[in-house]
């Protein structure tokens, strides 16, 4: 959803050109959350004696647009020099009032922009906040909750000038008053070269440059001096601990003193200028001040870890490009006979047929004797668990249970000690899993989180999990990614029955096509062509049904996701076998139909539903197994894959409908990297 990206450098020497032109290339790092405006906050000012100031340039659309208006700005000299500088830059998804200027961050605390703020999050008590300070008689010049932040902040602050508070404790005085997900990056006039950060329910990690050794890999947390304590009281946590600066703050060791600093919702916006990365938790707020780096909290809880880890990051600059492809989703697509391998890699014994995912060894007795297993996701996601279920129950014989995490949370559905429960999140941010796991996690269910990022929300608060190791996702449509944490479920099946002699068999051919998926991956993307000429045909229709059933079911519900994201076009995935029960009624001539027929155990009942639908004057194109001749001759037009394992199936079935979305979407001239009012990172329920 929304993007923060923020730079301060201190005492490294930098144009305002080369500042703009850094916080750009964040923003364009980040455009893949989905947005529909952008903005920027730098100092303002074009000589060391003229008052500075806070300059704010925003912009309804891309960041190209953005980009465009700053640099007609004929006011801004863009090579005066800063030692010390705070930018912060946002792309904003609309929540609470329409895309336009006005609404777009960063939102300010008056006309002459006393603090400013970025906000990726909702704000749910904004309401009774904004009436607050409306009748302590502050102005609102935009519908949005962000503002109400900026003009609290600075409310706090008129109230406590005079007795010298900092910017971090007015940001804590703030944040107190707030309910709801959020993460925020602050700058004000009052407090320059200094720039305060915290969040709650939504990602921000912190990027450290510097060219000498860091003072420190572990940074300590800090409490506030006053919490109450179980009586109702005021106690001082830290009165008998002598703290030395050198001790509680993270900056670099020597007389140069030179640092840069990167805040960002992601780490992809960062990786171009630095791989080592802290990742925020809930309640941190970090402070900047004087190029030194501190972690504070407002309340000490008994999980509290009391340091945050200076991570090294492994992703590379390669991998967030496009490359001599025409879209990053183009590429993800293509990536996944790579993908797929790296997946398995280290995990998958081909020769012995064992299986040992890492990330749960040590849990496995545990979630043996569990009584049921829960996979809890949103989106693609769910129908990653959708298309496992049936294997899982298989080779688990346990009750398997998939949910979709707001449905799950707005039942309350029960859960037990004894559960087992796994949420599958490719960003590991996904607001509502993560709202599921803790309710979960509450009830004392044992929590598995399977995610793409390292150090998400979802990794951080799970008690063990996979990762599914598919690199980086740009497209908002999830591609490789699906098909990844199909692999990881399909591994978490074999792993559970790898003691049941009964299934030896199953699983050596389980295993087996495996090991065969990435070469035929590649042979499924040599149709290519052949799609793109089936798009042609489809991309002026008003709506597509794509119909299956058995392991293909959730084939049908992703390729139809897929349609609806990046063609917008109405698009239903049917089980086949719910045919006769309504759907058949939408079936005519001039209906498109994409069907599902491969040679499983539903084989026959299938190609029932096909004749059916053929009765009825349709045309149905069928995506079914190469050289499968029956089911060629039965079908209007006919797309053929390589045959695998029935369980499987599902991982080259999809292919064909990703590059089919894809392609319709690029003659319909749409956006197929970031289509129209979707996010790739849904931080908010």
């Amino acid at each position: 959803m929304c993007g923060i990206f923020a730079y301060v450098n201190h005492l490294v020497p930098i144009k305002r050109k080369e500042v703009l032109e850094i916080l750009i290339k964040g923003l364009q790092r980040l455009e893949y959350r989905g947005y529909d405006s952008a903005g920027v906050a730098i100092d303002g000012g074009n000589s060391y004696n003229e008052d500075e100031g806070i300059r704010i340039i925003k912009k309804r659309g891309k960041v190209k647009v953005l980009e465009e208006e700053i640099y007609i700005q004929e006011d801004l000299d863009m090579e005066r020099v800063f030692n010390t500088h705070v930018g912060i830059a946002h792309t904003r998804w609309a929540t609470h009032g329409e895309p336009n200027a006005v609404n777009s961050h960063p939102q300010r605390s008056s006309t002459n922009n006393e603090f400013v703020v970025i906000h990726n999050g909702i704000i749910t008590n904004y309401k009774d906040v904004k009436k607050f300070l409306q009748n302590k008689g502050h102005v609102f010049e935009s519908d949005t909750d962000t503002e109400v932040i900026a003009k609290l902040v600075f409310h706090l602050y008129e109230k406590h000038k005079d007795d010298k508070i900092t910017f971090r404790e007015l940001v804590e005085h703030t944040i107190q008053q707030l309910e709801g997900a959020y993460a925020l990056v602050f700058k004000s006039i009052h407090f320059p070269g200094e720039c305060v950060v915290t969040r709650r329910g939504s990602p921000l990690l912190i990027g450290v440059k510097s060219n000498t050794r860091l003072s420190t890999d572990h940074i300590p947390i800090l409490y506030s001096k006053d919490l109450p304590d179980q009586r109702g009281g005021k106690k001082n946590i830290t009165a008998n601990i002598a703290r030395h600066p050198s001790t509680t703050e993270f900056h670099p060791v020597g007389p140069e003193r030179e640092v840069e600093y990167f805040f960002a919702s992601d780490a992809s916006a960062v990786i171009e200028h630095t791989n080592q990365v802290i990742y925020l938790e809930d309640d941190d707020v970090a402070s900047v001040v004087d190029g030194c780096l501190s972690i504070h909290r407002v309340k000490r809880t008994i999980d509290d870890s009391t340091v945050r880890e200076v991570i090294t990051l492994k992703m590379e600059i390669q991998q967030i490009m496009k490359g001599n492809f025409s879209s990053f989703m183009q590429k993800e697509i293509f990536e996944q006979p790579e993908s797929v391998v790296n997946t398995m890699r280290g995990r998958v014994n081909f020769e012995t047929n064992q299986v040992n995912l890492g990330g749960i060894k040590d849990y496995m007795s545990e979630i043996r004797r569990c009584r049921r297993l829960l996979f809890i996701a949103c989106g693609t996601s769910y129908h990653s668990a959708v298309a496992t279920r049936q294997l899982l129950e298989e080779l688990t014989e346990l009750p398997v249970m998939v949910e979709l995490a707001s449905d799950f949370l707005d039942r309350s559905t029960p859960v037990f000690r004894d559960d087992v429960c796994f949420f599958i999140s490719q960003s590991g941010e996904t607001a509502d899993t993560l709202m599921a796991l803790r309710y979960c996690k509450t009830r004392g269910a044992l929590i598995v989180g399977i995610t793409n990022t390292v150090g998400s929300s979802i990794c951080r608060e799970s008690h063990c999990g996979v990762h599914i190791n598919a690199g980086p996702e740009i497209g908002v449509a999830s591609t490789k990614a699906y098909t990844s944490q199909f692999i990881s479920l399909v591994m978490f099946g074999l792993m559970m029955s790898d003691d049941r002699i009964s299934l030896q068999s199953r699983r050596a051919e389980i295993i087996r096509g495996l090991q065969r998926l990435p070469e035929q991956i590649k042979e499924v993307l040599k149709v290519d062509e052949q799609i793109h000429s089936l798009a042609q045909e489809l991309y002026q229709q008003k709506s597509l049904l794509v119909m299956g059933r058995g392991y293909n079911f959730a084939t049908c519900l992703e390729g139809a996701l897929k349609i609806k994201e990046l063609t917008y076009m109405h698009s239903e995935g049917i089980l086949a076998g719910e045919l006769k029960h309504g759907p058949l009624a939408l079936v005519d001539k001039a209906m498109p139909v994409i069907m599902i027929v491969t040679r499983d155990h539903v084989y026959p009942k299938c190609m029932n539903a096909l004749q059916q639908v053929k009765a009825r004057h349709g045309k149905p194109i069928v995506i079914c197994e190469s050289g499968d001749e029956e089911t060629i001759m039965a079908a209007n037009k006919c797309l053929e894959v390589a045959r695998s394992v029935d369980c499987i199936q599902g991982i080259l079935t999809i292919i064909p409908l990703q590059l089919l979305s894809m392609h319709i979407a690029e003659l319909k001239s749409l956006d197929v990297d970031c289509p129209r009012n979707l996010a790739k990172s849904v931080t908010v329920e």
